[in-house]
């Protein structure tokens, strides 16, 4: 079995969600010299659960769901397919059903991973670009979530800052001078692709009550997998309290 990692590297430098707390690492007992040197080196970590690779659960915006620990292992696991459509989009693209189907063999109740190219933009990367890794990356058409709950995918993944098209959250006030640019670029309002008050952040506030989570920030071998079927596992903490959780995300080709 060849197992490819689908994580993003995790560091006190990893940028978390734009406003987010970032990652806080600090050792708290050291082999010689701490607290009398007691031997072993022990670390104390603080960070919210939104940064680098990571889960959103169903509580992160449904506050009646399941919490990450309260999901079964066996809807973080199974069957799926990394979709590459790198070559298909650019800043602020919206991405469609058709031009995913196109690409690869998507089945109803797949984990559907993807690669957008963005993820040679994160933090660790020699072209890195912060700024277009969270604000500028491409996102769902309007059609999208409802494609996503006709297939009742297991989760969704993808290799950028968010699952929703950037504009289409908090971002678009917070990046005024982008907001405009995405619109030009468009060619029309964002409120007639995307009116605010049906579709606003629609990735997390429609499937989330639906059951249909998805993992964020995803890296690492994804490249190697483009257009494949293959088993994926995300492997996040079995912590009842959590609304989302950083994890690990594998695939295995057996």
């Amino acid at each position: 079995m060849k197992i490819y990692d689908l994580t993003q590297r995790l560091s006190v430098h990893t940028p978390p969600w734009p406003s987010y707390m970032p990652l806080g690492i600090q050792y708290f007992k050291r082999i010689a010299g701490a607290h009398m040197g007691q031997g072993a080196n022990g670390q104390l970590i603080k960070t919210s659960n939104h940064v680098g690779t990571h889960m959103d659960g169903e509580i992160h915006f449904h506050a009646s769901g399941r919490s990450i620990g309260d999901t079964p292992l066996e809807e973080w696991c199974g069957e799926g397919v990394v979709v590459d459509i790198s070559g298909e989009v650019e800043d602020y693209s919206l991405y469609s059903p058709d031009m995913l189907t196109s690409k690869a063999e998507i089945r109803k109740g797949d984990i559907l991973v993807i690669n957008t190219g963005y993820h040679r933009y994160a933090w660790d990367q020699e072209g890195s670009d912060e700024l277009r890794y969270f604000v500028k990356h491409p996102g769902p058409s309007p059609d999208f979530y409802k494609w996503a709950l006709e297939m009742g995918f297991k989760w969704i993944g993808v290799d950028c800052g968010s699952a929703d098209h950037p504009m289409n959250t908090i971002l678009k006030d917070w990046h005024p001078g982008l907001f405009e640019e995405a619109q030009e670029k468009l060619g029309r309002p964002w409120e007639e692709v995307f009116p605010q008050k049906e579709y606003y952040q629609v990735m997390h506030l429609k499937l989330f009550p639906a059951g249909i989570v998805h993992a964020e920030n995803l890296g690492g071998d994804i490249d190697e997998l483009n257009n494949r079927r293959i088993w994926i596992g995300a492997f996040p903490w079995r912590a009842v309290e959590l609304e989302s959780c950083i994890c690990r995300i594998a695939a295995f080709e057996f």
